[in-house]
């Protein structure tokens, strides 16, 4: 058997990639790597088929390989999958790159065929020479560990079985195999971030720096240890710093501040929640803000809430936490509706007996506002009273049943509760004759049918 072959078999049971048991389906292009990959699982013994993606970006070259693929297919008598994709148009849909597009169209398909056809994996040709370019692609765009140690050999269904090998010895066993296989006049275009990696900035690095991509390699395999090292670590710190609260996160900001690297440590938290590295400076500066303040993705909010920052769902009806802010009018949370409105009082102030109805002195209010669940240690000065109370006692006294009491949410301005909400609003903020502006703030509670 070919020294490559047993080489290759060994990598592939060393990393525990695949078995003879699985059926794999191979991504076939039909260039040189590819075919190399074909030629490898068929001289091994192993059980496969093969996928064609015709991204129909190259007119004639395009029909050319999908024939070439298919008299491979026949050539090892395995079933093929071909697909045809109008690549262009996709793009111009989604407002993505031709070559994100293809990637996006040719891995749904894929995903589709493992389960559909009963694969156990998908197989790529990718080989050292990618890794390294996707390396450094990453570094000089800006990426945390992850993107410094590239792609890995195996990463769900996902399998790249000649990572570890340069693309010389797959062009040698090639040639030595007298294997055939097409050209991708595309590869030779340098208007690809890749090709102007592969044909440009390494050979120019290469003859400055000779054995540069046997360094590289060996940072790719010092990266990935780095990056199981780092996670280890993050796991560490996330174990101190977490303590989650129903669909929230919060986390105590002296100990997030005394944490180090806290950047790294704060970033590695909060990009789980769709936070991009662009919004770390904003959200680091959430440790030294006032009560209230908060950032948003596209899902969730980080609140500085006061000795804490609270990672909480952005929709409002599973967020307990809710941030209002002076713009806004209507407000829905689990319990209800609430309705926000401001004038000038006329005359004589309105006195107000419905406890769904809270009149409050706005000069004496700081937005944003939030609403969140009562909680122990609450206290607040109950309207007609001048001393203060435990929210938890205040409710006793209601004689609330304890389902009714778990329901029970506060406002709350500047770490001062403004009102029990349905219930009592506080004394200190209570409208008087002197009061240039009112806030009506009315209860609207859940209707059941």
């Amino acid at each position: 058997m070919d020294n490559f072959i047993s080489r290759f078999q060994a990598s592939v049971k060393r990393q525990s990639l695949f078995t003879k048991a699985d059926r794999l389906l191979l991504a076939v292009s039909g260039g040189m790597d590819s075919v190399v990959l074909a030629a490898c699982c068929q001289q091994a013994g192993f059980d496969f088929g093969i996928a064609h993606a015709n991204f129909q970006m190259r007119g004639a070259e395009s029909e050319r390989d999908e024939q070439f693929v298919k008299a491979l297919a026949d050539k090892y008598q395995k079933s093929i999958w071909i697909r045809k994709f109008d690549t262009k148009d996709y793009a111009d849909q989604q407002g993505v790159s031709i070559q994100v597009a293809a990637r996006d169209l040719r891995y749904r398909w894929f995903e589709s065929l493992l389960e559909k056809e009963k694969f156990n994996f998908i197989l790529t040709a990718h080989h050292l020479d990618d890794n390294i370019e996707t390396m450094l692609m990453h570094f000089f765009r800006g990426t945390g560990i992850a993107g410094l140690r590239g792609m890995i050999p195996k990463q769900g269904k996902l399998v790249r079985p000649l990572l570890a090998f340069p693309r010389s010895e797959l062009s040698s066993f090639a040639k030595a195999q007298s294997l055939a296989w097409v050209e991708d006049s595309s590869n030779e275009s340098d208007k690809y971030t890749r090709n102007y990696f592969r044909h440009k900035l390494i050979p120019d690095v290469e003859a400055v720096f000779p054995g540069t991509l046997h360094n590289l390699e060996e940072n790719l395999q010092r990266f990935a240890e780095t990056e199981i090292l780092y996670a280890q670590a993050i796991e560490q710190h996330k174990k101190k710093l977490l303590k989650p609260v129903g669909t929230e996160m919060h986390i105590p900001v002296l100990l997030l501040k005394k944490s180090e690297p806290v950047r790294s440590i704060f970033y590695e938290i909060i990009r789980h929640y769709g936070f991009s590295s662009g919004q770390l400076e904003d959200c680091l500066k959430l440790l030294d803000a006032e009560n209230g303040k908060y950032v948003s993705s596209h899902f969730h909010r980080i609140i500085r809430n006061r000795a804490w920052l609270i990672i909480a769902p952005s929709q409002q009806n599973i967020s307990e936490h809710i941030i209002i802010g002076s713009d806004q009018s209507v407000i829905d949370f689990p319990e209800g509706t609430l309705l926000l409105k401001t004038f000038q009082p006329q005359g004589k102030a309105e006195i107000v007996k419905d406890p769904a109805v809270a009149m409050l002195d706005e000069d004496k209010i700081r937005f944003p506002l939030m609403l969140r669940k009562w909680k122990a240690g609450d206290y607040f000065y109950p309207l007609g009273m001048k001393k203060k109370k435990k929210i938890a006692r205040f409710l006793i006294d209601l004689k609330l049943s304890k389902t009714a009491k778990e329901k029970v949410w506060v406002l709350e301005s500047d770490q001062r509760i403004l009102w029990v909400v349905g219930h009592r609003i506080d004394d200190r903020l209570a409208v008087s004759p002197a009061a240039k502006k009112i806030l009506k703030i009315e209860l609207r509670m859940l209707q059941l049918v």
